[in-house]
């Protein structure tokens, strides 16, 4: 099974090294000198790292036979795709690969159908469920332990806490403005 773990960011220096936009929680495994990794698209690799360094909070990759900027400059935008087993699992409790949690059925802790993951989506600060409800709607799913509850792939479900208003027209509208006493509205 293959797994996107990265994307090529832009060129760093004159030697080839490039930034990496990580895509997996184990950069160490996946991202390491030696790792030989597929690429979209495929005409661009595969792709052997020769170094990996952290260089201001970002990681930074040198591939075999890419020894200049412009050679480096060229592979912006493109993805690393590592093969891994489809029986593995993340080493940490409560992670997940995307893979497992596709097309995941999503109910409420009372059993209400949601619908189903079609898609995930990694922003900075957390990941979204896209789910695709019965309608053909889709609503997204903050992936945070105080909305998903409980991942069970066995049953092939993510169970949902939703606040109000998430994935119904019930939120709760506070106004930060008191009507103040004696004023009256016209």
């Amino acid at each position: 099974m293959q797994l996107v773990v990265a994307r090529i960011g832009r060129a760093h220096g004159i030697k080839g090294e490039v930034t990496v936009e990580v895509r997996t929680d184990e950069p160490e495994l996946r991202l390491g000198p030696g790792a030989v990794l597929t690429t979209d698209p495929a005409g661009a690799g595969p792709l052997t790292i020769e170094t990996g360094r952290v260089h201001s909070g970002r990681l930074l990759l040198r591939f075999e036979g890419v020894s200049d900027r412009s050679a480096a400059e060229a592979l912006r935008n493109t993805l690393l795709i590592a093969e891994i087993d489809p029986e593995e699992m993340p080493e940490g409790e409560d992670e997940y690969y995307d893979h497992q949690l596709m097309d995941l059925d999503v109910v409420t802790a009372d059993g209400t159908e949601v619908g189903r993951i079609t898609e995930i989506s990694h922003l900075p600060s957390q990941d979204l469920f896209i789910v695709e409800r019965p309608d053909g709607s889709e609503v997204l799913i903050p992936f945070v332990e105080e909305i998903v509850t409980e991942i069970d792939l066995e049953e092939q479900k993510a169970v949902i806490n939703p606040p109000p208003g998430l994935i119904d027209d019930r939120a709760e509208i506070a106004s930060s403005r008191e009507d103040a006493p004696g004023q009256e509205e016209s």
